[in-house]
């Protein structure tokens, strides 16, 4: 009885796409995070009668056939990548990305992240970093007296210095944009990698063609809406349901025909 298999296959999509909604719903609260979505595709189709084929000499062709589906199967969890809403913190060291693009991060292997995370900070030696304290690129200094620190839309970063009436520029913030931003692979820590599906990294100005802006003492919030993962938590709890009654009915049928009696 293929029924208990493909309701099988039903509750393992339903349990992922319940892990998929609980982990948007976890990070309501994370700055930049981007809400998920699971996506699943019918497995294979068992022909016990082919659409098409002919069934007499005269070229009369079966007009549906039959065709018994085995169940369904995860495609692939998909990141939504749309805006998040933008929080006043007044905190100088917050910077909020407007539009598309991501902050460049060196990471201490080496490699280079991205993060739509703007809760930036000051470390020690005067950098610009991330709350683990990665450098943001492309490495930005600001000195120990400095005063008045101002980022601007476009990315400059200026400071008030002892002595000197007009403010100097220390650095110039860039952004990385990609052309399959759904293609980049999720790390933590608000964290992306390049991938071959993202495509690389095409860094420029903030407020460039293409390229969004950055707001000084916003957060990005997550872009989660609890309402819609409610309610898609309450639909993928009832498919579940759903599935396993489609066991037990098949569990049932079984048990009738196991005590038929010649």
């Amino acid at each position: 009885m293929r029924s208990m298999n493909i309701a099988a296959t039903g509750m393992l999509a339903q349990q992922l796409n319940v892990e998929v909604i609980s982990n948007n719903i976890a990070n309501m609260n994370t700055t930049g995070y981007k809400a998920q979505r699971a996506e699943f595709q019918d497995l294979l189709y068992q022909n016990l009668e082919r659409p098409g084929a002919t069934t007499s000499t005269t070229g009369t062709v079966v007009p549906y056939g039959i065709q018994i589906g085995l169940g369904v199967k995860p495609a692939a969890i998909y990141r939504i990548t749309e805006q998040g809403n933008l929080n006043f913190t007044e905190n100088p060291y917050d910077v909020a990305v407007q539009g598309r693009g991501y902050f460049r991060v060196q990471l201490p292997s080496g490699e280079e992240a991205y993060t739509r995370a703007g809760a930036l900070g000051r470390s020690a030696e005067g950098q610009i970093v991330t709350p683990d304290g990665f450098t943001v690129q492309p490495g930005i200094t600001i000195p120990q007296d400095a005063s008045d620190i101002s980022i601007s839309q476009q990315g400059q970063v200026t400071v008030r210095l002892p002595g000197q009436s007009a403010p100097q520029q220390v650095g110039q913030l860039d952004l990385a944009i990609f052309v399959n931003e759904g293609g980049l692979e999720a790390t933590g820590d608000n964290l992306f990698l390049e991938t071959a599906a993202s495509g690389s990294a095409i860094v420029g100005t903030p407020g460039s063609a293409g390229y969004g802006t950055l707001m000084q003492g916003f957060l990005e919030t997550a872009n989660v809406n609890p309402v819609a993962e409610i309610t898609s938590l309450i639909t993928a709890q009832r498919a579940y349901e759903m599935n396993s009654k489609v066991i037990s009915a098949s569990d049932e049928m079984m048990s009738m025909t196991s005590r038929l009696r010649g």
